[in-house]
């Protein structure tokens, strides 16, 4: 059974150990809007749910449909972002090369 968002974003928070005034000042929110939204009443925008999964080192997939990633590609996947466009284009030119290589093995 799938969890609510606003009950995933709760229990993310509790298992973080932080306060909700700890995260309404990291993004800029008030304590009651935190509140808000981990009982439900108060939606959450989109550009707030990017803002939680970085707060709580979690993909956004994570928190809309439960898509867990491991830590290895979740690690990948932050550190891919921060690169270039040209060392994106790279990496992933690389990675269809060895995927042909791959299929030639027998």
């Amino acid at each position: 059974m799938t969890m609510a968002l606003n009950e995933k974003l709760k229990k993310l928070r509790k298992e973080l150990k932080l306060s909700q005034e700890y995260v309404a000042g990291v993004l800029g929110m008030h304590r009651t809007t935190i509140t808000a939204i981990e009982s439900g009443t108060r939606k959450v925008a989109s550009d707030e749910i990017k803002a939680f999964s970085e707060l709580y080192g979690v993909t956004t997939d994570e928190l809309l449909y439960d898509k867990v990633l491991d830590k290895d590609t979740k690690m990948f996947a932050r550190t891919f972002a921060e690169l270039s466009d040209f060392d994106k284009k790279e990496i992933l030119n690389l990675i269809e090369f060895k995927k042909k290589l791959r299929s030639h093995e027998v």
